[in-house]
């Protein structure tokens, strides 16, 4: 069996009824069970749609997302999340350059990179020399004023806890903005690469090796292994082109607000639904969410 899965942004509800049962009903898919009211929805198929991406498309335009996925298995024990663009709005590297004076060209860089266009150690590698004399304090200013979570964040990651999950946060950004966005958010571990540092500014060098798209696949299988389950148990979620070995090879690999190649490679995408919508694929209704 598979599960169809409606969902939109839940600061603007615009799930229609309508629109899930002429869908539902167009594929001869069970009765509909409402997650939460205008925000998400659901109902069982016996098979995958001909014309899944056609209907895909033509729901993007009504601002809503469409997940087909086996229904067997959807709860994870593993939440394996990128950071930036994913868990926050930001990328911090780009916000470190916007204080250094080279923040449009540094964020350049990073576009490119994150749509697979560069090599990201190369292209890290770059961006942090031209931070190179930037004061070590300007790391907890960029923290305190121009970092936000992605709405969602810290309800996902308790609710998953609450339900015996583990949630491991890992980036290729830097284990100084990592380490304070784990706590905010409640994961359990995180990881990602060291800026070098002397007599209180930026050295313009990072740690090697580099923790890019091989690294995060490596802890996807390392953390698996250590809860004792496969990466079939693990739910993924990231936006850039380093995530897409950890997103392809976990059990459900989710595209958030993702770079177009990264949206091409995979399946379960959401362009409109916001942190929660990863609690919806997993079929938690809105009164099984976690207070926050």
């Amino acid at each position: 069996m598979f599960v169809v899965t409606l969902l939109t942004n839940p600061e603007t509800p615009v799930l229609e009824r309508v629109t899930v049962e002429s869908l539902r009903n167009a594929w001869g898919g069970g009765q509909a069970h409402w997650l939460d009211p205008g925000v998400a929805a659901e109902f069982e198929l016996d098979r995958v749609p001909e014309n899944r991406w056609q209907v895909w498309e033509d729901l993007q335009a009504l601002r809503v997302d469409m997940v087909v996925q086996p229904a067997e298995g959807r709860r994870k024990r593993l939440l394996i999340a990128d950071m930036d663009s994913t868990m926050i709005r930001q990328e911090c590297i780009d916000e470190l350059a916007d204080e250094a004076g080279v923040g449009a060209h540094v964020a350049g860089i990073t576009a490119r990179a994150m749509n697979g266009e560069l090599d990201f150690e190369g292209a890290l590698r770059e961006r942090v020399g031209l931070l190179k004399g930037l004061p070590e304090a300007v790391i907890g200013q960029v923290l305190r004023d121009r970092i936000t979570l992605m709405p969602g964040g810290r309800v996902l990651v308790a609710t998953m806890k609450a339900h015996g999950a583990y949630a491991a946060l890992v980036s290729g950004g830097f284990t100084a903005f990592t380490a304070a966005v784990a706590e905010m958010l409640g994961f359990d571990e995180n990881r990602a690469n060291s800026l070098h540092v002397a007599e209180g500014r930026l050295a313009g060098t990072v740690a090697e090796p580099i923790l890019g798209k091989e690294a995060k696949l490596q802890a996807l299988t390392e953390i698996t292994a250590r809860l004792g389950i496969t990466p079939a148990g693990a739910l993924a979620v990231g936006d850039g082109a380093n995530d897409l070995p950890m997103l392809l090879a976990a059990g459900t690999g989710v595209a958030l607000h993702a770079k177009p190649r990264v949206q091409a490679e995979c399946e379960v995408r959401v362009n409109h639904g916001d942190l929660t919508a990863l609690l919806y694929l997993q079929g938690y209704g809105r009164e099984e969410f976690a207070p926050v």
